[in-house]
């Protein structure tokens, strides 16, 4: 807490004009489909700290690297991830690491991160490699048209039965697909009550099915020697002997399966939207994963493909999966000027900080060689580039993401070639994960 007495009060932080206020209130409904010209609009208005209309909670929105910093970094400790993820999605992810705080998300993190370590990446990759190719032989009988984000989303909830819960979903794969979109669909709604028929509702049961599901199998897991993430959490002991309870784990699978599947899926479809739009890029991507002269990729060949590594990161810039990070305060702190008071829910929103002309040269434009060692644009500051936020909650699964995602895309474009008519524009949901609206149709052919 600060006791600067030139700090300004937060009543005199900038704020939404009524008219402003009342166009957000009538374009609650587009929220989902784009955050980002609303958040643009006030930070060039407003400046970098604008108070938002959050009825009984007081909200702020802070722009730039340097807010990302201080509110991601927290090196005081005074922001809590926990309690405006509870008010989000409480009911839906409850206690999953993310909606963990301090010592006990310290305690949990430890203890899962011994299933993210090197050597079990590098098993989940030999793993993931033959369903990645089982799915993409399937494209064939396409007839040269398919929509990317549904063959998508089946592959990544394939790959996360598997490599995560050590399961062959088979013609469960659709039912277990549904059940995860009603999960964070729920985790948006306005209503929540449990009434059937209600988007929230099917939350709800979507979470009762996920929890019935894992508990059938969680004395199994236990006393097997399988080597699945979800084995590797029931069995999972730090050298202090600190081990997770049933539910703790059942409720770690539940938002970890969410995450693996849906971010994933969506870096996947924006980069393979890319790479459509720009050919030479495709082409480029292509002849690296060809000149790495193996159809499939271990752990150690990630680090070998640096345009596609670009390309990646690239995408994520673009389309980050999580478009804004929210934190309650837990003190009062100082930023921009301001005196900003304990209880206030701050947003930081990577998504506009991705865009800044400030940090970024031309961020409009499709540009991977931005992350090339002679520009490095993302090293102008530590916080410009924050696709997997950062600090004490920086995404645990991030690697495992990056190796998954890159191991798709190496098999397909040695594969396929694919591109979307001229003029096309991919019609993206922002929220609550980046998404097209309409799946992504694109033209697709085998490379003979």
């Amino acid at each position: 807490m600060t006791t600067d007495d030139a700090l300004r009060p937060a009543s005199e932080i900038p704020r939404a004009t009524p008219l402003q206020m009342l166009r957000n209130i009538l374009s609650q409904g587009r929220g989902r489909l784009d955050m980002y010209s609303g958040l643009d609009r006030l930070y060039r208005e407003h400046g970098p700290v604008v108070a938002a209309l959050g009825g009984p909670i007081k909200m702020f929105n802070l722009y730039g690297p340097d807010a990302n910093r201080k509110v991601l970094l927290d090196r005081d400790q005074i922001f809590s991830a926990k309690r405006p993820w509870d008010l989000i999605m409480g009911r839906i992810f409850p206690n999953g690491l993310l909606l963990r705080d301090g010592a006990v998300h310290k305690h949990h993190r430890k203890i899962m991160h011994l299933a993210f370590q090197r050597p079990p990446l590098r098993e989940y990759t030999e793993q993931m490699n033959p369903m990645i190719e089982e799915h993409l032989e399937t494209w064939r009988g396409e007839g040269g048209r398919l929509l990317a984000f549904r063959k998508f989303k089946e592959l990544t909830l394939d790959l996360a039965a598997s490599i995560f819960v050590g399961a062959d979903l088979g013609p469960g794969t659709r039912r277990m697909n549904a059940v995860f979109e009603h999960l964070v669909a729920a985790s948006m709604s306005r209503v929540r009550l449990r009434i059937p028929g209600l988007e929230f509702y099917r939350g709800l049961r979507g979470r009762e099915f996920m929890i019935d599901y894992l508990q059938d199998l969680i004395a199994k897991k236990r006393s097997g020697d399988g080597r699945d993430l979800f084995s590797r959490l029931c069995r999972a002991e730090t050298e202090e002997g600190e081990r997770l309870q049933d539910q703790e784990i059942i409720d770690h699978m539940i938002f970890l399966m969410m995450a693996a599947h849906d971010t994933t899926t969506s870096t996947l479809t924006s980069i393979t939207y890319e790479l459509a739009k720009h050919p030479e890029w495709q082409e480029r991507v292509r002849e690296e994963s060809r000149a790495l002269g193996r159809p499939a990729i271990s752990l150690e060949d990630v680090e070998r493909l640096e345009g596609l590594t670009w390309v990646m990161r690239e995408t994520l810039r673009r389309y980050p999966p999580l478009p804004v990070i929210p934190r309650i305060a837990t003190e009062d702190f100082s930023f921009g000027g301001f005196r900003i008071p304990a209880k206030s829910m701050v947003i930081v929103s990577p998504i506009h900080t991705h865009r800044m002309d400030e940090w970024w040269d031309e961020p409009g434009r499709f540009d991977p060689e931005r992350f090339s060692p002679a520009r490095a644009e993302h090293e102008r500051h530590t916080h410009s580039w924050i696709p997997f936020g950062g600090g004490p909650h920086h995404c645990i699964g991030l690697r495992f993401a990056e190796v998954q995602v890159m191991a798709v895309v190496h098999q397909m474009v040695q594969r396929y070639r694919w591109s979307v008519p001229d003029g096309y524009e991919m019609p993206v949901q922002q929220a609550p994960i980046s998404k097209p609206r309409d799946e992504l149709p694109i033209d697709i052919r085998s490379i003979d």
